[in-house]
């Protein structure tokens, strides 16, 4: 699929995906009201640009599911703990966004009406067409998948034409670049290179589903301000996987 090209941005519908750690800032656990009023801000900026703007956030700032279940939990469960942890990041970021005067809503893969709207892929796409910024809640409903392969399943399926990363480091590396100064940076990436080279980036299933879609991946620094725009304008920062 050709990106559909604006005179203001590269890209006409994106799916942004947010870690949970993303919104604690230096913390070690919880929401940074200040992050996520900063990244609200962001995201106003490339409301700006004209593009219909589709969020997926994790929920490792306040329960990892995979962590739990190797400390015993029962995995289902865990998972479910997890999703519920999304659920309360989503909250967290529309209410940052409403500050900012944008329109927004929360839609649940599991069902709790009085917190957020059901996902209905259909509603979700008016949402979209009316310049709403919608934020996809509780990961895809179901346990033993992560939140990379809902913003990939949920990227398809409203017919975004990219999924942007944000992450804490500008782009995919050989090795850990905060750990390893000799870490080297991948410019541009295959589908395949990430699944042979064992890459962390997303997991196998949100990679494959990519893969078979022709869906591209960006992966930039969420840290440096601006960044968001940038990418939506086609500046070449971070790393390209398609």
């Amino acid at each position: 699929m050709t990106p559909f090209v604006t005179k203001r941005a590269k890209y006409d519908r994106v799916l942004l995906k947010l870690s949970g750690e993303a919104l604690m800032g230096d913390q070690s656990y919880g929401i940074d009201q200040k992050v996520v009023s900063t990244i609200a801000k962001e995201i106003k900026e490339a409301l700006a640009l004209g593009v219909e703007i589709a969020i997926v956030i994790g929920g490792g700032n306040i329960f990892r599911g995979l962590e739990a279940s190797a400390k015993g939990m029962e995995r289902a469960s865990a998972d479910y703990m997890g999703m519920l942890a999304t659920v309360l990041n989503s909250l967290a970021l529309q209410n940052a966004l409403e500050r900012e005067g944008i329109i927004t809503r929360v839609q649940s893969a599991i069902e709790m009406r009085e917190l957020a709207e059901p996902y209905i892929r259909r509603r979700a796409i008016r949402h979209l067409e009316k310049k709403r910024v919608v934020i996809f809640a509780a990961g895809t409903g179901n346990p033993y998948f992560t939140t990379d392969t809902a913003a990939a399943l949920r990227a398809i399926e409203i017919g975004a034409r990219i999924i942007l990363k944000a992450t804490k480091v500008n782009g995919v590396y050989t090795d850990d670049p905060l750990k390893n100064p000799k870490a080297k940076k991948f410019d541009n990436l295959t589908y395949i290179d990430i699944l042979k080279k064992g890459l962390k980036v997303m997991d196998a299933t949100a990679i494959s589903l990519c893969m078979d879609n022709k869906l591209p991946i960006i992966i930039f620094n969420l840290r440096k301000r601006g960044n968001i725009k940038r990418v939506l304008k086609g500046a070449k920062i971070g790393t390209i996987i398609k």
